[in-house]
């Protein structure tokens, strides 16, 4: 046998022995996907279908489902107080966060890993655990049960994903050059505007892209706390499907879409503006 033929033989031995591990991998990930599509279709079909029994598709179509639901559950009010508080709470998580992120990243000074490790526990820790407490604080002093409670409640783990994402981003921008702005006679006001906050701002909207998927998305802490008029669309969700009372299982699965749709549209209208590659990680020095 020549050189080249048992080359040949040992690299086909070598595809064979590969093969069934590429194969378990692409497997898993159409598994995967086929059922996460599934799922997707399911709910997509119900909500417009007029009865779904003992076939594969539903027996008719309408979309009347979406208008029963809209009623229904007060989805109007619903979607303006999830908005209300998801923006609330990022605004407020930014104000309150970039500059704590650039005193940790800018200053050293006592206790500093003491306060980084208390930052993080609310992001390690669920928020069930810390959630019952609080609100029972926010219901002593009246807080609970309006939009005021949700956000504060929110703000808890929303401000430390700003901070941890801030922190390491501000670290990355060379300290050299704020000195240099004041050396030339900038004020701080100018320093800050025309020099730090164009740096900061795509790790600003990152941090924001993170808070705003989080707080839309957050069940525990607004559950909690929430009242008639300031739950948000997943407590909703969450309040039709469990609540006593006979509901059709398309308006559920029409009010999940919408979930899921005004989701989508955040989450577009986010990325169109910050790439995620923005969020970076700690430098090396």
């Amino acid at each position: 046998m020549s050189a080249q033929t048992a080359a040949a033989a040992r690299e086909g031995r070598r595809g064979v022995t590969l093969r069934p591990g590429a194969w378990l991998t692409w497997a898993a990930l159409v598994f995967f996907f086929v059922n996460l599509l599934g799922v997707i279709a399911t709910v997509l079909l119900d909500s417009l279908g007029r009865s779904w029994f003992a076939s594969w598709l539903p027996t008719g179509w309408t979309g009347h489902w979406y208008s029963d639901a809209w009623k229904e559950f007060g989805l109007g009010q619903v979607l303006w107080t999830t908005v209300e508080v998801t923006f609330l709470v990022v605004l407020l998580s930014l104000v309150l966060a970039v500059p704590a992120s650039y005193a940790l990243a800018r200053r050293d000074f006592p206790g500093k890993h003491l306060l980084t490790t208390l930052f993080v526990l609310p992001i390690l820790v669920p928020p069930i655990a810390y959630g019952i407490p609080m609100a029972t604080v926010l219901y002593k002093f009246h807080l609970a049960g309006t939009v005021t409670g949700v956000v504060l409640a929110n703000l808890v783990p929303s401000i430390p994903f700003v901070i941890f994402t801030m922190t390491p981003f501000i670290e990355q921008i060379d300290p050299k050059i704020e000195s240099a702005a004041r050396m030339c006679g900038a004020s701080t006001w100018t320093v800050l505007t025309r020099i730090l906050s164009p740096l900061m701002l795509p790790g600003i909207l990152a941090a924001g892209i993170l808070v705003l998927v989080r707080t839309f998305g957050m069940f525990e802490l607004t559950f909690l706390t929430a009242g008639p008029s300031s739950q948000t669309l997943v407590v909703a969700l969450f309040s039709a499907v469990n609540s006593a009372g006979i509901r059709s299982t398309q308006s559920i699965d029409a009010m999940a879409v919408i979930y899921t749709g005004t989701m989508a549209v955040l989450l577009l209208v986010a990325l169109r503006f910050v790439n995620p590659t923005q969020l970076v990680a700690r430098s090396s020095e």
